[in-house]
């Protein structure tokens, strides 16, 4: 999961899509944290910026969804500040979180949109995705 200062989220298979979140930096001195998010795989190369208040409590979103380890009924959603990066996250009846992963063009223009989903483990696999976020997120440089 963290290779390098960054961190990938993805699974191997026939044709995998990988995401990367790198670059944390604040840019400004204050709680705006910037980090970049890139989608690669075999019919995929996108990236973008996304902006951030301390991270917008993406650790934690996904620590609450690792604690639930046994379900919960219907979706849960989480965003960036400026929405570039959203999150669906959906439990399933045979013990698996399924994240969809909707990257965004930043504003103005929001031209284009891309999402994929990901699969993983109720409890540890999701534990391990949570601290290796909020690893991620607390390293960031001013």
């Amino acid at each position: 999961m963290i290779e390098n200062d960054s961190v990938r989220v993805g699974a191997p298979g026939p044709r995998p899509v990988h995401l990367f979140f790198s670059d944390p930096t604040r840019p400004f001195g204050d709680p705006t944290l910037d980090f970049l998010v890139k989608a690669l795989g075999p019919w995929v190369s996108i990236e973008t910026p996304v902006r951030t208040r301390d991270g917008d409590g993406l650790d934690t979103f996904l620590s609450s969804l690792a604690e639930d380890d046994s379900g919960w009924e219907g979706p849960r959603a989480w965003q960036s500040l400026e929405h570039g990066l959203t999150i669906l996250a959906e439990y399933n009846s045979a013990g698996f979180v399924h994240l969809t992963w909707g990257i965004h063009d930043r504003p103005p223009s929001e031209t284009w949109h891309f999402e994929t989903t990901t699969v993983h483990a109720a409890g540890e696999e999701m534990r391990s995705l949570a601290a290796a976020l909020h690893t991620f997120l607390a390293n960031s440089v001013e």
